[in-house]
């Protein structure tokens, strides 16, 4: 009795202790006065005014990091595997696919990383980049990006960042706007630089961080000279120059979004403003320091990488490089029988977007229905025992069950991550409940969720540790205030109940200073108050819970009026319906024209193979699959129940729906590198079967 007591009853005592002194009835954001436009503003409970540096005399992220490098020289920093082989499979279809085999991960040390970065500094100083010029950063997450970044720190440059994805019309237009004459990037982006080099107007300087660089690249008639990273690294070895640091007021990046709506624009962030966030989230994660490894494959060009990375190498964590099509031994990428970035890394810590998740526990679901038997029982009933206890009821797995659930069942699916992961970021889009307990039960970890926008430095709000409600993103950053406005159009009050409601705008030292040669937009967006404070208006809509946690819940551009004046809200509909298992990605179109919307929706491969084996239907392919009548139906029907589950409008639910069998990528240029929607050109690449929807 003793030793049931204390393994299974004792820690239901302690948690109900737990929940009831420090559960999730405590405040977490407080009411505070401000100034600017009249609204309900709230801010972090811990911090009566916004945080600027948790660092004490570092007010850049030059001095951020040669700080940390001097505290931590000996300890690993930035680890990259070596590629040991490549080669090319082709599938049934004929269609070919590169497969890869990895080797362990080579390591710099703090030590290793700041000789590099001084030494670049130096050499891209010797090459003629003054710091009145931009350098632009063209390239996929690696080791050269983050030593780039802060080589170019060390001059006082500022660096123009897009995603390595980024289609030639909008890589133009971004280099020639910025001025760029300098560009760095891989050898893969090489390529693209190569093509569109006739319209480039700045560009002097390339530098290329592999050493094999094609001949067609180094021709004079470019109008550039082509240098390696490791040659630049070498000239500035052999020939170093004092470092030219910047002031927390100077530009660092300016960051070009992916554009989900037409050219992207730059964002201009200070050191400060990146610094404030990343002196903010070090308060919020519990126990950052030197025994955490990070997982880093999200695209530094997005700032929730960027800030991440810094504040890893803030702390003295190691930093272990990935790809998303590397990143488990069974991406797309890994050759069958060898391992993926996380198996060999073993990280206690990563970020990630939610379409990344999604697609970790489809699998994770996947491989346990092929499974069936005794396995996808015992999985079943574990993951519902662990549910009832995440959702907070006595009855749940605790103690002992807890236990031996998590050795019997959910050990191997936490070494699909490599087995000790203790923390999860995700941002860039709303998180679903589903995947938000996935990630809790299978993997044991707390998932932090944030909001934040480029233009915020990716600082707004960010969900406590110990908070396991679903669906909200938590209480202000402690860098920042959040305030919510009325938006009459939209029926938002802050006035309304049981909740205020309005438009979120975020203010505090991490807000921007606008963009890039757009003085309209940045006065459009941007605000000063009287009392000196910055703020952004988001467009975004949001009510605050009584905790003082915020709810996303609306989009003021996402709103469409149909023929009978009914307002539907994209978003919205989109998140609730995508949960669905035969949705893999979903966009709703709604015509003022029309009084019902309709769906474009990419099917889950295998949800619906698996429904039409069962159903006996025959096909040659997944394409003819998604034109047979009782496909669609059945999927129409899954957005049906799922809408009415999420109490949605019969006129917000999709009447009509047409099945795709491709999936949604940045390649494609249907969605952004964060993985968001691209409505326009969704749209225009699907304005025939939208018409059809209508016509039919």
């Amino acid at each position: 009795m003793t030793p049931y007591f204390f393994g299974a009853i004792a820690p239901l005592l302690v948690t109900f202790i737990f929940r009831n002194s420090n559960g999730s009835k405590r405040r977490r954001g407080v009411p505070v006065d401000t100034a600017g436009d009249p609204g309900f503003a709230v801010r972090n409970q811990r911090f009566t005014s916004p945080v600027q540096t948790s660092w004490e005399g570092v007010s850049t992220l030059a001095e951020l990091f040669e700080e940390a490098c001097k505290k931590h020289s000996e300890r690993l920093l930035f680890g990259t595997r070596k590629l040991i082989s490549t080669e090319v499979q082709k599938s049934e279809d004929g269609r070919s696919f590169e497969k890869v085999e990895l080797g362990d991960y080579e390591w710099l040390t703090y030590a290793d990383a700041f000789e590099a970065v001084s030494s670049f500094a130096s050499g891209l100083f010797r090459l003629g980049h003054v710091r009145e010029e931009r350098v632009a950063i063209f390239a996929d997450t690696r080791a050269e990006w983050f030593i780039a970044l802060q080589g170019c720190f060390r001059r006082n440059v500022t660096v123009v960042t897009m995603y390595a994805s980024l289609g030639e019309e909008a890589l133009c237009h971004s280099l020639n706007e910025t001025e760029v004459t300098t560009v760095i990037c891989g050898k893969k982006e090489l390529s693209t630089l190569v093509r569109i080099s006739g319209q480039l107007d700045s560009v002097k300087r390339v530098i290329c961080m592999d050493v094999d660089i094609p001949s067609d690249a180094s021709s004079i008639e470019h109008g550039w000279t082509i240098t390696s990273f490791v040659d630049v690294e070498s000239l500035g070895r052999e020939n170093p120059v004092d470092a030219d640091l910047p002031l927390p007021a100077d530009v660092a990046v300016i960051m070009y979004t992916s554009g989900s709506t037409g050219l992207p624009k730059g964002v201009m962030m200070t050191h400060g403003n990146v610094l404030a966030t990343v002196s903010a989230v070090l308060t919020i994660v519990p126990n950052l320091g030197s025994k955490d490894i990070y997982l880093a494959y999200l695209p530094m060009a997005h700032i929730l990488e960027l800030a991440a990375e810094n504040l890893m190498a803030a702390v003295g964590s190691a930093i272990g490089y990935g790809s998303p099509l590397t990143l488990t031994d069974t991406s797309n990428k890994i050759k069958k029988g060898t391992k993926g970035d996380a198996t060999v890394l073993m990280p206690t810590l990563m970020a990630a977007v939610p379409a990344i998740l999604d697609r970790v526990r489809d699998g994770v679901f996947k491989k346990v229905n092929a499974t069936g038997g005794l396995a996808k029982k015992m999985f079943d009933l574990a993951y519902a025992r662990r549910l009832h206890a995440v959702n907070g009821s006595w009855f749940g797995a605790w103690g002992l069950e807890k236990a031996l659930w998590d050795f019997l069942v959910f050990k191997k699916v936490r070494a699909i991550l490599g087995g000790r992961i203790r923390f999860i970021l995700s941002g860039g889009a709303p998180l679903s409940a589903d995947t938000q307990r996935f990630i809790n039960i299978c993997f044991g970890a707390p998932i932090g969720q944030g909001y934040g926008l480029t233009e915020t430095c990716a600082g707004g709000t960010f969900s406590d540790v110990d908070d396991t409600s679903v669906g909200r993103v938590g209480p202000p950053l402690p860098c920042s205030f959040v305030k919510l406005i009325d938006w009459p159009e939209g029926g938002y009050l802050t006035n309304d109940s049981p909740m205020p409601r309005g438009e979120i705008v975020i203010g505090g030292p991490n807000v921007t200073l606008g963009y890039f040669k757009n003085e309209e937009k940045t006065k459009e967006s941007y605000k000063v108050d009287e009392r000196g404070m910055r703020w952004f208006y988001t467009g975004d809509v949001g009510r605050f819970h009584a905790d003082g946690c915020l709810e996303i819940i609306d989009r003021k551009k996402d709103i469409v009026k149909l023929q009978h004046g009914e307002y539907v809200s994209l978003g919205k509909v989109e998140a609730a319906l995508i949960v669905s298992s035969f949705v893999d990605n979903i966009m709703l179109h709604a015509d003022p024209f029309h009084s019902y919307c309709v769906a474009l929706v990419v099917v889950s491969q295998y949800t619906l193979e698996d429904w039409a084996k069962k159903q006996g239907i025959v096909y040659t392919d997944l394409s003819e699959l998604c034109t047979k009548e009782e496909a669609v139906k059945e999927v129409h029907a899954s957005l049906v129940k799922e809408g009415k589950k999420a109490r949605l409008e019969k006129f917000e639910i999709p009447a009509k729906v047409k099945l795709l069998s491709e999936p949604w990528t940045p390649e494609s240029g249907l969605v952004t590198a964060a993985l968001k929607l691209k409505r326009e050109a969704i749209r225009k690449f699907f304005h025939t079967e939208l018409l059809e929807l209508y016509a039919s």
